[in-house]
């Protein structure tokens, strides 16, 4: 009795009360959580085959974890190795260049700078021509773990493709670059 007292004023409080018999479990579970009638099942399996954004999403996720694995002993992410390279130039850049090089607004860029700012791998310092913008620039720390990191990506760059002699590489990468 106690329960059923509960659930009563489980479904009060949440302004079902008097919407479904106590015991009409399916009833309620359709009332807090409706089944599609407008959606069907054929069409979530049309997009799940046919999405590009899904698709490029899934393989995007695949690769990062792959990389992200293969990186670890030289103690960076594919992220943070994609940003140490984005900052690897002749000039140090300031931040809108490398922000749209790496697909990130600059609150996100800023976020991925503080830790490898704060291991010593980059450094972020006024523009002398512009004081209020920033220049991103490699110390020698982060142009030593860059190089050490270069063979690590280059191998599993190699087997990634290796193991993928039916794709056109060359074309993928020029399709990626068009929808970039």
């Amino acid at each position: 009795m106690e329960r059923a007292s509960r659930l009563g004023e489980g479904l009060r409080l949440a302004g079902l009360a008097g919407t479904a018999p106590a015991l009409d479990i399916k009833g309620l579970y359709q009332h807090i959580w409706p089944v599609s009638k407008t959606v069907p099942f054929e069409t979530t399996l049309e997009v799940r085959d046919t999405c590009l954004c899904l698709q490029a999403q899934r393989a995007a996720r695949a690769l990062a974890r792959r990389f992200d694995e293969a990186l670890r002993p030289a103690g960076l992410t594919n992220q943070q190795f994609s940003l140490l390279m984005a900052l690897n130039r002749p000039e140090p850049p300031t931040m809108g260049p490398v922000a749209r090089l790496l697909a990130m607004d600059r609150t996100t860029l800023t976020a991925a700078l503080k830790p490898l700012e704060r291991r010593g791998l980059l450094r972020v310092e006024a523009h002398p021509a512009d004081r209020r913008s920033r220049r991103l620039g490699l110390t020698e720390a982060g142009h030593a773990l860059l190089l050490d990191a270069l063979p690590i990506w280059k191998r599993t760059h190699a087997d990634l493709e290796a193991g993928l002699p039916e794709l056109d590489v060359e074309g993928l990468r020029a399709s990626l670059r068009a929808l970039a």
